[in-house]
């Protein structure tokens, strides 16, 4: 049986699951769709083209869906849609995208997202992530499965994280961050690998050898950037390595963090 608390404002047309709960003073607009077993503690506000996917929570006072912070929006339809098992903390906000951006941000899968973080219109957050306390994805960004952002860390519009990647608290990052990075320091250093958080996942040790041998290959190796990746492409035979080399191949819109 659907439990929504006496106190909360549900609109017409709102979807809400059987499951789900909605409790007291919470605000769900009336394009909401709310999956089975999301639970909205006390004091949510969910509005917009909004879905949030199955299990997930949200805590008190964040507001999910509202309009981008941006000064192009002018009303168009956009939409939000979150994913299943996600976290959301109290204070969290999350925006609908926007015309110039594809109209939706996405958020996966499994997510945790600590209080006073900030998604941003047309974000992509990939599964598994962990967006720490008052941290900032601006408009545009990819965060790509695992990714880790510390506290009151900023991460620039349009720039991509790539899968593993760890940012270190109180962080600007202003440029894209390779695959399994360790980035930190105010102005954001690359400066190393996400070597703790390989071990965690269980990565063979061979393949983070060959990590390892990569890094110092695209810190230490012949000509630009990009041609020390095209190289490192033609001779690795790691899947952890290629997928580095075919994230500072793909299309970007900015410059990457160097290793030092």
């Amino acid at each position: 049986m659907m439990a929504i608390h006496p106190s909360a404002v549900v609109e017409e047309g709102a979807q809400i699951d059987p499951t789900a709960t909605v409790g007291p003073f919470c605000v769900v607009g009336p394009e909401v769709t709310l999956a089975a077993g999301v639970e909205l503690k006390s004091h949510v506000v969910v509005t917009g083209k909004t879905t949030v996917g199955a299990d997930t929570v949200i805590f008190s006072f964040a507001v999910i869906g509202e309009i981008p912070q941006d000064l192009k929006f002018k009303g168009e339809a956009s939409r939000l849609e979150i994913g299943e098992r996600n976290r959301i903390r109290e204070h969290v906000t999350m925006n609908c995208g926007t015309e110039g951006g594809g109209g939706v941000t996405r958020v996966g899968n499994d997510g945790l997202f600590m209080a006073g973080c900030h998604i941003a219109h047309d974000a992509q957050v990939g599964n598994n992530v962990i967006v720490v306390n008052n941290a900032a994805v601006a408009g545009h960004c990819v965060i790509e499965d695992q990714v880790i952002i510390g506290g009151l860390s900023g991460i620039h519009q349009w720039v991509r994280i790539g899968r593993g990647a760890i940012i270190g608290a109180v962080t600007m990052v202003t440029n894209d961050v390779i695959p399994y990075g360790l980035v930190q320091a105010p102005r954001g250093h690359l400066d190393g690998l996400n070597l703790v958080g390989l071990k965690r996942r269980g990565v063979a040790r061979s393949d983070i050898t060959a990590l390892r041998a990569a890094f110092q290959m695209l810190a230490q190796g012949e000509g630009t950037f990009h041609d020390r990746a095209e190289r490192l492409g033609a001779e690795t035979e790691s899947d952890y390595v290629r997928e580095i080399v075919d994230f500072v191949l793909a299309d970007t819109g900015r410059h990457f963090l160097t290793p030092k």
